[in-house]
């Protein structure tokens, strides 16, 4: 029998095949318990693959993100090879068949530890895949991107699917079905397989990790400090604002896991790393941006390099029905509230805290550390307050130059400003209109 396609035959004939002596399809089933070494590769593609396999909620949310249909019959498989097109092994291949006809498949190709997705290689499978008929590919490695269908190479594939999947992305997705939310997973035995996969993904020896290292932050930070002119065709630029991309998306993750709802950044483009690395040589700064459902604002972030600062901001939109001096009084009652909750955290950023508050009609905000607030309102008589922000700011000193200090600094202060205070903070809403029956 020859392998012509895989969409559109029979999955009855696509295991005869597999049974052939001289086979044109060689792969193994995917198991849980695999018969291979932990931290090798393969046995991380085969855990993955059989937690897709057994737990329904884990499943649906990482098809959704690779675009893969959740109905019809399913089959996992490693270590997948057709020799009699190449010789090369593919280290995964999902099949979804409907009435015994495979109507959808993807190719899996794993990394982890530092090794990171290779561009001649993956150009060969998807030459591979389209012989065969088949229109996805998925990568997973350490590497982050802003969505899975961005890829860490730049490779135009046309109607080709190239997604990419960051192992913190996958791990989060796990973590958030094991919170008690309206997505968790229904069957505890269910419950129970995410538990070990997760405690094995997480494991040292899985090879798995977070962003650790800003590639050419280091010699950006220091070439700013020391006036020497910097060029948007500067490598270590490029890197600088790549790593910066990265560190987002896994700061993003890191909130994800640790509330139980994804935390979202802006997608990053090629377009808008050019933007990004043009800002940085013009003005030295860099921005980002995180979204969390039901929290007061976006926490927006901006890395001065001059200065060497970090700011994290959240607007704050205040009662509209009360005089800007009693609107000042309500968002001091707020952070008092927040030190007053988180008490230990709050103590580390309280210093670091600054009120600005949005004059209408003025060119410029006021602003004052929230440890002088009374200022505030002596300068705000007889104005207009349209809104405010909170926000804290740090320069950690001189490990803002650190290509991994910088990383944990800045990931602390993100979850100490989160829980000490954007948490608990809260606009203004209009009250509810009320009826009046009287007349």
């Amino acid at each position: 029998m020859k392998l012509t396609k895989i969409i559109g035959l029979k999955k009855s004939e696509f295991d005869i095949m597999a049974k052939l002596p001289d086979s044109p399809i060689q792969l193994r089933p995917a198991r849980l318990i695999p018969a291979l070494k932990t931290g090798d590769e393969m046995a991380l593609t085969s855990i993955f693959l059989s937690t897709l396999k057994l737990v329904k909620e884990f499943r649906d949310s990482i098809f959704k993100e690779i675009k893969l249909s959740r109905n019809g019959r399913l089959y996992f498989y490693t270590e997948v090879c057709f020799p009699k097109i190449d010789k090369s092994r593919i280290d995964g291949l999902i099949l979804v068949t409907k009435k015994d006809v495979i109507t959808e498949a993807a190719f899996i190709e794993v990394k982890s530890k530092k090794d990171e997705i290779e561009e001649p290689q993956i150009k060969k499978y998807i030459d591979i895949a389209k012989k065969l008929k088949v229109h996805t590919l998925i990568t997973i490695s350490n590497q982050f991107v802003s969505s899975p269908e961005q890829s860490p190479l730049k490779i135009s594939t046309g109607k080709f699917n190239l997604f990419h999947l960051s192992w913190s992305h996958i791990i989060t997705l796990g973590h958030i079905l094991l919170f008690d939310n309206d997505n968790d997973i229904e069957d505890i035995d269910q419950v129970e397989i995410m538990k070990e996969s997760l405690h094995y993904m997480e494991h040292p020896s899985a090879g798995v990790s977070g962003f650790i290292q800003m590639k050419g932050w280091k010699k950006l930070a220091n070439e700013i400090r020391a006036n020497v002119p910097i060029k948007k065709t500067d490598e270590y630029v490029v890197d600088a604002v790549n790593s910066w991309h990265q560190e987002e998306s896994d700061l993003a993750l890191i909130l994800s896991r640790n509330l139980g709802v994804l935390a979202k950044t802006p997608v990053r483009t090629e377009k808008g790393l050019k933007l990004d690395v043009d800002k940085v040589v013009k003005d030295f700064i860099l921005t980002g941006k995180v979204a969390i459902r039901n929290a007061v604002s976006d926490i927006k972030i901006k890395v001065d390099f001059e200065r060497r600062s970090v700011i994290l901001k959240n607007a704050v939109k205040p009662p509209m029905n009360i005089g800007s001096i009693a609107r000042i009084t309500w968002l001091k009652k707020q952070i008092e509230k927040c030190s007053e909750l988180e008490s230990t955290i709050f103590n580390k950023i309280g210093d670091k805290i600054w009120i600005e508050a949005d004059i209408k009609f003025a060119r410029t905000n006021l602003k004052v550390s929230f440890n002088n607030i009374e200022e505030l309102y002596e300068q705000s008589k007889g104005k207009d307050i349209q809104g405010f922000s909170v926000s804290v700011m740090d320069g950690f000193g001189a490990s803002f130059a650190s290509e991994k200090k910088f990383v944990s600094l800045f990931e602390d202060l993100v979850l100490n400003y989160y829980e000490g205070i954007v948490q608990n903070l809260k606009n203004w809403s209009p009250p509810a209109p009320k009826l009046n029956l009287s007349e």
